[in-house]
């Protein structure tokens, strides 16, 4: 069983449509002392977003997603929050382009791949 994380650690949002692997993102984000909100696509994403009293410190996001895909996703993101740090995960991590201020981790991941990706980016 785990216990909660504190309430002054970062929210990080994971969107991503494979309930599998959201899953073991989730598990990972949480070990490491994060609290995480789950969404299963972009509309449930942008929900959660709206939600003013719910801070998020950075949103993580397949790629490949339908019918919205994770860089329409990011565009309404940034247009609700500003400044949102983003996370693309990607099988094509090599061959993606993302926009200042987003970063990229290539599928498969290590557990400290995600780890130290998401220190450097939330420092």
């Amino acid at each position: 069983m785990s216990v909660p994380a504190p309430v002054t650690s970062p929210t990080i949002l994971v969107v991503e449509d494979d309930s599998i692997v959201r899953m073991l993102i989730v598990d990972v984000l949480e070990e490491l002392d994060y609290k995480v909100l789950e969404a299963e696509g972009g509309e449930e994403a942008l929900e959660l977003l709206k939600a003013t009293d719910c801070p998020i410190h950075l949103m993580m996001t397949d790629v490949s997603m339908q019918p919205m895909d994770g860089r329409e996703l990011a565009k309404e993101a940034r247009f609700l929050r500003p400044g949102l740090p983003i996370l693309f995960a990607s099988g094509y991590a090599e061959s993606i382009d993302v926009p200042e201020g987003m970063n990229v981790i290539g599928k498969p991941f290590s557990i400290d791949q995600l780890r130290d990706k998401v220190k450097k980016i939330l420092s």
